[in-house]
């Protein structure tokens, strides 16, 4: 991600909110010069309310999954069901190990580089499951010299706040030579990934990918599963990660990525290395899930000759539509499905850098997929047409289930807004509007002191650096603008991600959010719903989603080196029914700080 200036970028979080105290000058992370300054402000709280909707644990109407009818799925359960009012319960867990060492790589036969990887395979092992299961997920640091935690990328987490794995938000990170274990509820269904949130560590290895399975809104005969594209370097992401601080501090770019890999694989640009290769057979369909796990790279995708009919965004199940590319933000996951009906031959798959997103590779990613009977070698197929409207995400990502969101207490709040959205500042209009400009204000957790150890022991005295904001009210709809300020020569697009919930895409633009007219270009009606999208760079992003998963969650630039920087804030939301840590929890924090008393290596940035 190029970023030839500072990026200013300011939240508008409207919802019942209150904001910590003044965070020191001399806090170096994402910020003008470095520094990180904000202001104390308190709202009322709101009176908004989420729409009544029924949270019955029935079943829809019976049907079966099968290649005809994948829209169905078992119990009655079905691609019709809203699975956050209603999810099945299969009473099955599945259990996995995963042991994280120091070792080294070669994806694409440059040569070996230093990786920290997961049972020692990169990517780490794909974690299946059914919709329904419960997920228990052993984790054992054999680091020798850093700490660890995985995050489960847009899992829902209802209700384990605790197991959603952000060192210095929902716990202390597992010290070396220490076990965890953590265990969810697969309460959706669909793709989605895992990786480490301690610090940049996923850059150099820590992902794995994660296919929960449920139904579909299209038909497909073979799920060829998970199918990850990422940047790649052949320096690791703690050098990069130095680099990329400095740079930014200076208003520099970070260094462009060396390659691009899919599922794990390339061959480099000296030629070395190998292709991953798929098989296909004429006639069937298949079911790709698409995932972009890189650190700093947008990514667009085709399959050479064959459109994609995709028929999810993120975990949300839509209404199927064919397209030649795709654009994957970082951490943003589409599956496809993809006709086997042309000539046997082999064909290219491509993965390129989105050059328009601001990215930047020195290389691209391929890999083969061959129809049965295809001669073997490499294909000579050509590309499609690459687009040419710029970085903007799809604008057909229509839900399969609908949902409105209630509008009259937004419209009714900002239309009363008494605040200058091309100023950098951190202010409120004094009732359920926050300003929050990041560039002045950047969190910095302190993985000794998790955010939760704060709700545990009933401290509200949250440090600034923090960057915390309450949502102490359940049940009602919290609306966010995020809005990137005028005054960088070159506006950057940023990957925002949100724990804890999807949320619903009301609506970006360019400019300036403008109160006036803004509001009225807004999707209220069964608008895009996900966990990733992109702040156009220069422009605004308006979000929503109902307060209804307590917990302390962290919503954040997803571009490895702005998040370390700082670039997130966290909300904790309704404090009171948070299901707390118990004693393995304390254990594990008591472990961390015993290590953390001579540790190999320091913190030097945001801890996330």
């Amino acid at each position: 991600m190029r970023v030839t200036q500072l990026v200013a970028t300011c939240l508008l979080a409207l919802a019942s909110t209150t904001r910590a105290t003044q965070i020191p000058q001399d806090h170096i992370l994402w910020g003008p010069g470095g520094s990180a300054a904000a202001t104390l402000h308190n709202v009322r709280r709101a009176t908004s309310s989420v729409a009544p909707s029924s949270t019955s644990k029935a079943a829809d109407a019976a049907c079966t999954n099968g290649p005809t009818s994948r829209n169905c799925w078992s119990g009655g359960y079905s691609v019709l069901t809203d699975f956050d009012k209603k999810w099945p319960t299969t009473g099955n867990t599945v259990s996995y190990t995963l042991t994280v060492t120091n070792t080294t790589c070669n994806p694409d036969g440059n040569g070996p580089r230093i990786c920290f990887l997961y049972n020692g395979q990169y990517p780490g092992p794909t974690i299946t499951a059914d919709w329904g299961d419960t997920v228990q997920v052993t984790v054992i640091n054999k680091l020798t010299g850093n700490g660890t935690v995985i995050h489960w990328h847009g899992i829902r987490q209802l209700n384990t706040n605790i197991m959603d794995g952000v060192n210095g938000i929902t716990e202390c990170p597992v010290a070396p030579g220490d076990t965890k274990v953590y265990t969810w509820k697969a309460t959706q269904f669909g793709t989605t990934w895992y990786h480490s949130h301690y610090s940049s560590q996923y850059g150099d290895g820590l992902i794995g990918a994660i296919q929960i399975n449920g139904p579909a809104s299209a038909n497909y005969d073979v799920d060829l599963g998970t199918y990850p594209v990422n940047d790649w370097y052949y320096s690791t992401a703690d050098q990069l990660n130095v680099i990329a601080s400095n740079n930014l501090q200076s208003g520099q770019a970070p260094p462009p990525a060396d390659t691009l890999l899919v599922n794990g694989k390339n061959k480099s640009p000296g030629g070395a290395g190998a292709y991953d290769q798929v098989t296909l057979t004429k006639g069937k369909k298949y079911r790709l899930r698409l995932i972009n796990t890189s650190v700093d790279n947008n990514i667009r995708v085709s399959l050479d000759n064959h459109q994609l009919q995709v028929i999810t965004s993120d975990l949300v199940p839509i209404k199927p539509y064919y397209t030649n590319w795709v654009l994957l933000a970082i951490g943003q996951r589409y599956d496809v499905i993809i006709y086997a009906n042309q000539t046997v031959a082999n064909y290219w798959f491509r993965a390129e850098v989105a050059t328009d997103c601001a990215s930047s590779n020195n290389f691209y990613g391929r890999s083969i997929f061959s129809y049965t009977g295809a001669t073997s070698g490499d294909p000579t197929t050509t590309a499609f047409t690459s687009p040419s409207g710029g970085c903007v995400e799809d604008k057909t990502l229509v839900p399969w289930v609908t949902n409105t969101v209630s509008s009259s207490d937004f419209l009714k709040q900002v239309s009363n807004l008494q605040v200058d959205l091309t100023v950098e500042q951190v202010t409120t209009n004094g009732q359920n509007i926050v300003v929050w400009g990041v560039n002045v204000s950047a969190i910095d957790v302190d993985w000794r002191k998790p955010t939760l150890q704060y709700v545990k022991d009933g401290n509200t005295s949250y440090p600034a650096v923090y960057n915390l904001i309450e949502l102490p009210t359940e049940g009602i709809w919290t609306y966010w603008i995020i809005q990137e300020t005028p005054g960088t020569n070159v506006p950057i697009p940023h990957p925002i991600h949100l724990h804890g919930h999807d949320f619903y895409v009301l609506g970006t633009g360019s400019g300036t959010f403008d109160i006036n007219s803004s509001p009225s270009t807004l999707t209220w009606a069964n608008p895009t719903r996900r966990d990733v999208a992109l702040l156009p760079g220069g422009g605004w992003l308006a979000i929503a989603f109902p307060t209804d998963n307590p917990g302390a969650w962290l919503m954040h630039c997803h571009i490895a080196w702005h998040i370390s920087e700082g670039l997130g804030v966290q909300f904790l939301e309704a404090k009171s029914q948070i299901t707390l840590p118990g004693s393995d929890w304390d254990t594990q924090c008591t472990d961390w700080k015993t290590y953390y008393e001579n540790p190999v290596y320091e913190k030097i940035d945001s801890g996330l």
